[in-house]
């Protein structure tokens, strides 16, 4: 297969950054994979694993290879009255596999709608929307240790998923690559509808369908986020951070709109871009780089020649303010290369 030597990412990552990487490859399926990886430029150079680009932060040129697998297929692997267990290759785009889970009937992924990327990176970020991680459907990930090229699928129980984490981002962080990911989707239809104002708009398209919950989250999410083609951006820059509960109540009785969820007995989740909104930030620039004027988690490159280096400091910023207002720390989202 081709590999290309100083390659622009330009097109290759959702903050439009004119960054290149020393060579690039795009395997379109397994086999091509296992070959690159004999290659001896895979051998001897780093490299990077890149999906659709919408979860990285470069700052600089990569020197090494990218890889970036287009292995796009979508096949049913078993099926029966209540069950459909599905296969999608890790190229597929995330938000047209909901598209054709919805379109199939197949309950599970409607909440997840219009979230950016490939289906390769959810389970690493353990991607997650309204009420829905990828962690409750997904039965297998499977895909190839960059060291030896051998294969392997692992369980939903071997991947430790927990709050936008997993098992790829730990002990595998850089040494494997996805292939492909396996979900376990459902012809008998519960509906997630009490996150945030989904039942509402829900309600106003007609009541709940997987359709109507789809085409909701894409309205909602079309309201508060930019669209990366005329802001480059990657989404919700920080996450949510999990605190204990006394951290969580003592916010709470100081700030009594703050949105504090509860997710086990001892600890609760705070929303991040409540926080940042409360340091003023909404809006707000820093050279090139801002934060979006209608949701503050999210940051864009503004001017269009913003660098990763803006962005990255604009970050430290936002957090600094944050753990001085509320003592309370936020982490990236994204990955800084």
């Amino acid at each position: 297969m081709i590999i290309h030597e100083d390659f622009s990412l330009k097109n290759y990552n959702t903050f439009h950054f004119d960054v290149k990487s020393k060579y690039f490859a795009a395997p379109e399926s397994s086999d091509q994979l296992a070959d690159l990886l004999q290659n001896n430029i895979a051998k001897n150079e780093k490299i990077l694993v890149l999906g659709g680009g919408s979860n990285i932060l470069f700052t600089k040129d990569f020197d090494g290879l990218v890889i970036k697998p287009i292995i796009d297929n979508i096949k049913i692997i078993d099926s029966n009255d209540s069950t459909a267990w599905v296969e999608a290759g890790a190229g597929v785009e995330w938000d047209a596999f909901v598209a054709w889970a919805v379109d199939q009937n197949y309950a599970g992924v409607e909440n997840l709608s219009l979230i950016p990327g490939n289906v390769g990176a959810c389970p690493v970020q353990n991607i997650g929307a309204y009420g829905t991680e990828v962690k409750d459907i997904i039965t297998h990930v499977n895909g190839v240790f960059l060291d030896s090229g051998e294969s392997f699928s692992l369980k939903n129980k071997d991947c430790n998923f927990s709050y936008r984490n997993s098992i790829f981002k730990q002990e595998l962080k850089d040494k494997t690559i996805i292939t492909s990911v396996c979900f376990k989707l459902n012809k008998k239809h519960t509906f997630m509808l009490h996150y945030g104002d989904v039942k509402d708009m829900v309600d106003r398209l007609g009541g709940a369908s997987l359709s109507n919950i789809r085409n909701a989250i894409i309205s909602i999410r079309e309201s508060k986020l930019p669209d990366h083609t005329i802001y480059g951006n990657v989404g919700s820059f920080f996450k949510n951070p999990v605190v204990s509960k006394s951290i969580a109540n003592k916010i709470k009785d100081e700030y009594a709109d703050a949105p504090v969820y509860d997710i086990s007995e001892t600890h609760s989740k705070l929303a991040a871009g409540w926080m940042i909104d409360q340091c003023h930030w909404k809006g707000k620039s820093l050279k090139n780089a801002a934060v979006h004027e209608n949701q503050a988690l999210v940051l864009i490159n503004k001017t269009g020649k913003a660098t990763g280096e803006e962005v990255l400091n604009l970050a430290a910023e936002i957090e600094d303010s944050v753990y001085k207002k509320f003592d309370v720390k936020i982490e990236k989202e994204v990955n800084v290369i």
